[in-house]
């Protein structure tokens, strides 16, 4: 599973993307952002809120219970506006 970090998720998470193998218990994007999460500081403090995070499972904007598996593209980001 790729992961991408976009704005200032990058900054607290220290990397712009990253190859993860997450135990086959985490099957949604909240089980995936709740194993994230437990990694590591920087996980902790970038995921502490989850109202400002978005989701994208390959390109597609995915809610807490979208099912994510092996090989998809995860994406992290901040709300994005339009103008």
């Amino acid at each position: 599973m790729k992961i991408l970090y976009f704005a200032w998720l990058k900054g607290k998470i220290g990397t712009a993307e990253e190859e993860v193998q997450p135990p086959a218990s985490v099957t949604t994007v909240a089980a995936l952002l709740d194993w994230l999460e437990a990694r590591g500081a920087g996980y902790a403090a970038a995921l502490a809120n989850r109202e400002v995070v978005r989701v994208a499972v390959n390109q597609e904007y995915a809610g807490p219970d979208h099912r994510v598996a092996q090989g998809d593209e995860i994406a992290l980001f901040p709300p994005v506006t339009g103008g």
